[in-house]
């Protein structure tokens, strides 16, 4: 099948739409028609280098749309059906057995190997091979190659464009919040950063009922919208030390706090923002591979502070995208109100907007 697809040549290229080749589905694998997909930080991580993938290639890894054919093997979802897709992993390790497929030990390969579990392609140019399977779905594109294990079935009713962030970003934020960090009602919380992870953070926060929710976010724009999605403050790090200003808030320190920024000054000041026994959920990709945080090992010991890293909200797609998709035809969970839509084509434009912060979200639209 002929495609149309955002490729990206190189490290560092802009991405450019090209038509390449879709192959047929294997036995556990779906072809899905792309509604929408989101353009997520790491795609932009991969373009900038600082994640591994074969190039050139196609990413994407926030798309949704509608099942076109199944393989043989497939009975979860017929053409038709509506899906979001996620991240993939092999449901045969330890990780996938005990229900927590976001740990799955062999994720890298399954998310970033660039070909499939037998080593072949799914997407192709000119007779050679892409880097593609990326998440399992490789959705800058308008139609990928899933598999059965990485999508979800979704009701006919959602707007099925902008669900594909359910996917990741918006799963990872409200997974920190829900299943990572387990925050409960009047837990006061700290969000470093308010892009798409940071806010739907603050929205999962909202339906948690916690009394205080801090954002920390430099841009104006964003700090105004975490407000009207039920933070409670949001403050400018410029202003002051961002421990400073938390604490200005919270004398004894937040119970909780998520970074989303990958940056050591920005983590190293959320830890000097928590109470005791409180826990920092790090979620962000640092852009050097081997930065590490320096922790001062007498008040982390003395506070009893536990730092863990986040991968994918410790969230089961196949469970943890119809709640949120439930919460919200409750209106109890707005996560539209961070997405704006661009044509694929304008795949470019669209990374700038966000990277100028015009724009939290970005999903890309095949019609």
């Amino acid at each position: 099948m002929e495609i149309q697809a955002a490729v990206l040549g190189e490290v560092g290229e802009q991405f450019r739409i090209e038509t390449v080749d879709l192959g047929v589905p294997a036995a556990d694998e779906v072809i899905v028609e792309i509604a929408g997909s989101g353009i997520c930080h790491t795609d932009v991580a991969v373009q900038a280098g600082h994640l591994p993938f074969p190039l050139p290639g196609v990413l994407g890894h926030e798309g949704s749309g509608t099942v076109l054919e199944v393989g043989t093997n497939v009975d979860s979802v017929a053409p038709g059906d509506k899906v979001a897709i996620s991240f993939n992993s092999c449901g045969e390790c330890a990780q996938c057995d005990k229900g927590a497929p976001a740990y799955c030990l062999r994720f890298m390969e399954y998310n970033f190997g660039g070909v499939r579990a037998d080593g072949s392609a799914a997407v192709t140019h000119a007779g050679k091979s892409l880097g593609g399977n990326f998440f399992g779905q490789s959705s800058l594109a308008t139609h990928v190659i899933a598999h059965e294990r990485n999508v979800v079935k979704v009701p006919d009713d959602v707007p099925i464009e902008l669900i594909g962030p359910l996917g990741c970003g918006i799963q990872t934020g409200a997974g920190a919040v829900m299943n990572s960090l387990d925050i409960q009602h009047a837990a006061a919380l700290a969000v470093a950063g308010g892009g798409t992870v940071g806010l739907a953070a603050v929205l999962a926060a909202v339906v948690r009922g916690a009394a205080l929710i801090i954002v920390v976010e430099p841009h104006e724009s964003r700090r105004k919208l975490a407000l009207d999605l039920g933070a409670t403050h949001a403050i400018d790090p410029s202003a002051a030390p961002i421990s400073e200003q938390i604490r200005a808030i919270v004398p004894d320190g937040v119970e909780y706090a998520i970074d989303t920024t990958a940056q050591l000054p920005v983590l190293e000041q959320l830890l000097g923002s928590l109470g005791a026994r409180g826990v920092l959920g790090m979620i962000g990709v640092p852009a050097d591979p081997a930065a590490a945080l320096p922790v001062a090992l007498i008040p982390a010991v003395l506070q009893g502070l536990t730092i863990r890293g986040v991968t994918e909200g410790d969230a089961d797609p196949q469970a943890f995208i119809p709640y949120l998709l439930d919460l919200y035809r409750e209106g109890k969970f707005p996560f539209h109100k961070l997405i704006s839509t661009m044509p694929l084509s304008r795949i470019n434009e669209a990374i700038a907007a966000q990277h100028r912060g015009d724009a939290v979200k970005v999903v890309l639209t095949t019609h």
